[in-house]
């Protein structure tokens, strides 16, 4: 951070009203200060390497190309990177855990109150984490029950079968083998205590895990 503390900060979101909303509420803050905004995740991982970023808000989901997951291991990958809090409507674990995975420092959901917000950047700008409590909670759920939660790839399978693809396309989408495929559903519906690909879609989407 800069001399006088102020944390700088960076506006990853395909929504012109939504970055403009953000910058209104974060710049009431002495402490915080815009310094770029950026329309796709591809000028977010470009502008973040700037050097003059400490803290990136980022959205999960843009118009096409990269996603927020895909920008946030971009960003981080390199030392001395700016932290990022990822801000958006989504929180299954389809989307948290791969931005977790990423390397996003903080995870909150876009109705969360101002003050929250900014206790947020500046927890992420010290180097520590904060959670959406929904998403807190569920990560504690899978904590204690290891042995019921399915894991990221379960997760990106089942995502793949809510979209109507078939076991072979899943396959190509995640450089699978079809009888792989097969054994992650296998292992999806004694997790979840059904017996079919709709069965595991709607009970999925029901808990959560996965967004349709």
């Amino acid at each position: 951070m800069t001399a006088a503390a102020t944390i700088r900060l960076l506006i990853a979101d395909d929504h012109p009203i939504v970055r403009a909303g953000l910058r209104a509420v974060l710049e009431t803050e002495p402490d915080l200060t815009v310094v770029a905004e950026a329309a796709t995740a591809e000028q977010a991982v470009t502008r973040a390497a700037g050097g003059d970023i400490d803290v990136v808000l980022m959205d999960l989901q843009f118009r096409g190309g990269m996603t927020g997951a895909e920008a946030t291991a971009a960003i981080t990958a390199h030392p001395g990177a700016p932290r990022v809090v990822i801000v958006t409507t989504y929180d299954t674990d389809a989307d948290t855990l791969p931005a977790i995975a990423a390397g996003a420092t903080a995870y909150l959901l876009k109705d969360a109150p101002p003050e929250e917000l900014a206790a947020a950047v500046r927890t992420a700008a010290a180097g520590r984490t904060t959670l959406a409590p929904a998403i807190a909670d569920r990560l504690m759920n899978r904590l204690r029950q290891p042995d019921t939660a399915l894991t990221r790839r379960e997760t990106e399978v089942l995502t793949l079968v809510a979209q109507g693809l078939s076991n072979r396309a899943i396959g190509a989408r995640l450089h699978l083998t079809e009888g792989t495929v097969k054994s992650h559903l296998a292992r999806i519906y004694l997790k979840l205590g059904v017996d079919s690909r709709t069965s595991a879609v709607a009970t999925a989407t029901t808990l959560g895990l996965i967004r349709r």
